[in-house]
């Protein structure tokens, strides 16, 4: 099987939904959306079927893992109906896996995300404790040269101040502030449109599997190293 690639077509439909983003405009082209939502669709299956090479995804397809094109607007200064991009979300097998995997097609603003955005308040905790106890394992982590070559370094939003519980001077002071765990690589359009990036996308976030190992196993035990049950 030729690996799925994301068509010309459907980069140029979100291109002209962001001009027209209006429902007259969408009704009207209502058959190249489905054709580009297809396209995104096969791409998302064909990845979830190679990440299951070196990983356990639950999300079940393609269809399954992309969001919704339409805005709820109810809430939102913005009220454009529609969100131009084709984006998905791959969840790992819990509750052993953690960690999970983020993709967005949208012109100009291509990227693939991976970690943890939101952990919470007792995850947030238990991250800290081991980048305490484990800073030298944490500092080897993010420095390797796969997470380097992918994603750069660590990105996410941090305490202003200490966290609660942990010293002001502690060595690993930077690393503890952090409350999202979050890792990201752009995509130019040409990039998006190339014949390997299917094979790209996958390359990068096995890229951050020796993160998500350690991470799996902060969160399934307890500072003693037993199971946490």
């Amino acid at each position: 099987m030729h690996n799925a690639i994301v068509q010309k077509s459907t980069l140029d439909f979100l291109k002209k939904l962001s001009v027209n983003n209006n429902r007259e405009w969408f009704n009207d082209h209502k058959e190249q959306y489905l054709l580009a939502q297809e396209n995104a669709i096969q791409f998302v299956d064909q990845l979830i079927g190679l990440m299951n090479r070196h990983d356990h995804i639950e999300t079940p397809s393609g269809k399954k893992s992309l969001y919704r094109i339409y805005n709820d607007v109810r809430f939102s200064k913005d009220k454009s109906p529609y969100n131009p991009r084709f984006a998905g979300y791959l969840k790992r097998s819990k509750p052993l896996l953690r960690g999970g995997y983020y993709l967005w097609i949208k012109p100009g603003a291509s990227r693939v995300g991976c970690g943890f955005a939101y952990p919470d308040a007792q995850d947030l905790m238990r991250i800290r404790l081991d980048i305490r106890d484990n800073a030298d394992d944490w500092n080897k982590l993010l420095r390797s040269k796969y997470i380097k070559a992918n994603f750069g370094q660590m990105q996410g939003e941090k305490v202003k101040t200490t966290p609660k519980g942990f010293d002001k001077d502690d060595p690993a002071i930077e690393l503890l502030r952090f409350k999202q765990f979050w890792f990201s690589r752009s995509f130019s359009d040409k990039e998006v449109l190339a014949p390997n990036f299917l094979s790209e996308v996958n390359k990068t976030f096995k890229a951050i599997r020796p993160f998500f190992d350690h991470m799996s196993e902060v969160l399934t035990t307890d500072l003693n190293g037993e199971p946490i049950r």
